[in-house]
């Protein structure tokens, strides 16, 4: 009877996964200005035909629109939740009671997602907390889906590759030191238990463009025309993708386990970025979606090479460009739509378009490092309202980032916040890029290689 148990609790993973076998999802984030609604947008995704749409909430207007449609929907449970519901299966009942029961079955909630990137290295609040909730949180969540007779939907949580310590070659891949041999076993253990799908974030473009000298564009933009050799597995690779999660699937062995399953939970390409960041642009966007798409829906299934023919279900970050997103430039660029609707580029997500059907794509003009002077600006769309309160914060650093803004200073004039906000960014990235400063300022400034310098005012620059 145990071994009927557990062949059927198999079979119930493999046909919960096969469902969405060929199907490509879509991240639908929502952290932009003036995006169409929820109810325009899941009809755009319904044109597009989207197969699954991965949400970082489980947003009651948008599970109440996609009630009756044929799309597979990942809802999430926020990282501010854990630590409670994790404290006590009350809470976690009442999350699914609130979140998840009004919708299901109508909307067809396929995964729960408990938290996203909990375990990554920069989380942000009580680490220690987080990890020891994170387990006791899926449990629960698990158990009050089971006491509602709700057996076909897999809870989970969303990793980056970040807790690798080391994924290269492929079966070097070992977890961090600080999870190895604690909350990672417990993950794994309830995964294994409730035969569910570990989701990633997987990213080839960050792996490609921290090292570009080693590592080859077409290996990371899925051309198929470069193959490496893992030393230690004799596996063959022909691309970045199945490296990475092939080294995942390493360390999870390592740990002892032999059976769990993997899915994307975003995967993509920016289409823009700062100067300094090599490699954004639409050609390689287009071409790696383009390319991961005809990787995904290929028959048969290719899998990887070290789990050959396993479906691999893949979310692309994201439906839309996203103008709110903190950070780099590229952070607010991976979306396959612009906010007012129109494509960044074209795409087929069922796969069935041939590649020479799609139009030409503008020449891909900043794969190579860029090599000058770069200067930090106010943005040109930025709202003058939001900038004295970041300048006060840029400028009460210390006393030399805007000594030059002082009245009788050599950049006092023109008396403008939107000089002395540019004057203040520029002066404090160059001074503080080397420990990790960005020139976004929440989203208010740019890189630029004009010389916004006038008169006796020098701005300072950076040097790549």
């Amino acid at each position: 009877m145990a071994l009927l148990a557990v062949l059927f609790s198999s079979l119930l993973v493999v046909s919960s996964v096969a469902e969405l076998s060929g199907k490509i999802g879509i991240n639908y984030g929502r952290e932009g200005d003036n995006l169409p609604s929820p109810y325009e947008s899941i009809q755009i995704m319904t044109s597009m035909k989207v197969g699954q749409i991965k949400l970082n909430d489980s947003n009651p207007e948008i599970l109440t629109l996609l009630s009756g449609t044929k799309i597979h929907v990942a809802v999430t449970v926020p990282n501010d939740d854990i630590i409670r519901i994790g404290s006590n299966e009350t809470y976690a009942e009442q999350w699914v009671r609130n979140s998840f029961i009004p919708h299901y079955p109508n909307t067809l909630i396929r995964f729960v997602l408990v938290g996203n990137g909990v375990l990554n290295s920069d989380i942000d609040g009580n680490r220690t907390a987080l990890y020891d909730s994170l387990v006791p949180a899926m449990r629960g969540i698990k158990n009050s889906l089971n006491a509602h007779g709700i057996k076909n939907v897999k809870v989970t949580t969303t990793l980056a590759m970040d807790v690798l310590q080391t994924s290269f070659p492929p079966s070097n891949g070992t977890f961090r030191s600080d999870i190895s041999g604690t909350v990672m076993p417990r993950v794994l253990k309830f995964l294994n238990g409730t035969r569910s799908v570990l989701f990633l974030d997987v990213y080839p473009y960050f792996a490609w463009s921290a090292n570009p000298t080693n590592i080859s564009l077409d290996f990371a933009l899925l051309r198929g025309n470069v193959t490496q050799t893992d030393p230690g597995s004799g596996l063959v690779y022909t691309n970045l993708l199945d490296q990475m999660l092939d080294s995942v699937t390493f360390a999870i062995e390592k740990l002892g386990f032999h059976n769990i399953r993997l899915a994307i939970s975003g995967t993509g390409w920016p289409s823009a970025g700062d100067i300094d960041q090599i490699g954004a642009n639409i050609y390689n966007a287009a071409t790696y979606n383009r390319n991961l798409i005809r990787k995904m829906t290929l028959k048969p299934l290719p899998g990887t090479p070290k789990s050959p023919g396993v479906i691999v279900p893949t979310f692309i970050s994201s439906l839309y460009d996203e103008s709110r997103k903190i950070g780099p430039e590229t952070e607010r660029h991976w979306g396959l739509l612009h906010a007012n609707r129109t494509p960044v580029y074209e795409i087929d997500l069922t796969g069935s378009r041939n590649m020479s059907e799609f139009k030409p794509l503008p020449p891909a003009e900043n794969n190579q490092p860029y090599k000058g002077k770069v200067w930090c600006e106010v943005a040109p769309w930025v709202n003058e309202v939001s900038l004295p309160s970041a300048l006060s914060s840029v400028c009460t650093v210390d006393n030399q980032t805007c000594a030059a803004l002082a009245p009788g200073g050599e950049c006092y004039e023109p008396v403008s916040v939107v000089w002395h906000a540019s004057y203040a960014f520029s002066s404090y990235w160059a001074k503080y890029r080397n420990q990790g400063a960005i020139c976004s300022f929440n989203g208010l400034a740019r890189e630029t290689t004009v010389d916004p310098s006038r008169g006796r005012c020098n701005f300072p620059s950076v040097t790549l």
